[in-house]
């Protein structure tokens, strides 16, 4: 895939240092048609390469389970920067990152951006590198631009699907975000999480958008989804089994609170926690999402029955206001 670096060189001499004879490949969706080169490239240098058929939706999902029933070695885990501890089985974390640049996409959003001074900047792992050639593209219309660091990401301004810390820790410091990446999740989060305009450039359309309004619908759904989990008699709480979304402590707090209001609870763990697994589950009337926040946000219509995240649940019991969660943010725990 022109203009992602997947570190051979590295990989190689992984390999060699281990020793691995056995080699598990894994990646999200839009770096799949790659895997078949980086295979070559695996046994090359003389081990077996396993690619994983199963979607991989990011740091959390880092396939441990997998790697350990096919006697893998090594765990090579693309497009993400690593967010789990080291497990039995080591893991390289291949970051992807992209040489394509932003530059004609940040040009495009300074019109979108001309009523506001303050700007914070964010991207994901993969555009890292075009934060500084953004940053001087905005200063150079006038703007003067921020960058969030809160400590908890491996690097400034980067944001992840359940993580927008640097974002929120500039918050009230600028007007309104520019995020640098393709797709609407993560900026999403950051408009949800900040409460604040967010506009998407996206290279790879060249183009740069902004997603106000549908932040704006969505909070509307989240509000219909609490209002209707508030006439619920029993919660399943939801946790996922992926190394980076099991939060058991977090369900079973849940729980305990669902219980101390009259409520019925039970914790359902699940690695793929979709609409049809949830249908087995007739007498549950609502459920509280512990793991993925992709799961309450992504597909919320198809669920026939509201699941609401750990913020949105302590709204449901008259624990903290809609405007005070609004605040927290959605999924930061």
């Amino acid at each position: 895939m022109l203009g992602f670096d997947f570190e051979e060189e590295r990989i190689i001499h992984e390999i060699k240092q281990l020793g691995a004879k056995r080699v598990l490949l894994q990646m999200p969706q839009g770096l799949k048609p790659q895997a078949t080169k980086i295979a070559q490239t695996v046994e090359e240098c003389g081990a077996v390469a396993i690619i994983s058929a199963d979607p991989c939706y990011g740091a959390c999902d880092i396939a441990e389970t997998e790697a350990e029933a096919l006697g893998a070695d090594l765990i090579v885990h693309f497009g993400h920067a690593r967010m789990v501890k080291q497990g039995k089985i080591p893991a390289l974390y291949i970051e992807a990152r992209t040489s394509v640049s932003v530059d004609a996409a940040v040009l495009q959003a300074i019109p979108l951006l001309s009523q506001y001074a303050k700007i914070g900047l964010a991207t994901s792992v993969q555009h890292l590198e075009a934060l500084k050639e953004a940053k001087t593209l905005l200063e150079a219309a006038g703007k003067t631009v921020l960058i969030g660091n809160a400590g908890q990401m491996g690097y400034p301004g980067q944001v992840i699907g359940c993580n927008y810390s640097n974002a929120t820790a500039i918050a009230s410091q600028v007007e309104a975000f520019l995020f640098i990446g393709g797709g609407i999740f993560h900026a999403l989060g950051i408009a949800l999480g900040t409460s604040k305009p967010t506009v998407i450039a996206d290279p790879y359309d060249n183009r740069a958008y902004s997603i106000t309004d549908q932040a704006q619908r969505l909070l509307k759904q989240r509000f219909a989804s609490i209002q209707e989990a508030k006439n619920a008699k029993a919660f399943g709480v939801l946790v996922g089994l992926k190394p980076g979304q099991r939060h058991l402590e977090n369900a079973l707090k849940v729980k305990a609170l669902a219980e101390k209001h009259g409520k019925a609870a039970f914790v359902l763990a699940g690695r793929e926690i979709t609409p049809e697994t949830l249908l087995e589950f007739p007498t549950i009337d609502a459920y509280v999402n512990t793991a993925c926040p992709r799961i309450s946000l992504d597909t919320p219509g198809k669920f026939q029955k509201p699941i609401v995240t750990v913020n949105e649940f302590m709204v449901v019991c008259g624990e903290v206001s809609w405007t005070d969660m609004l605040k927290k943010g959605l999924f930061e725990n």
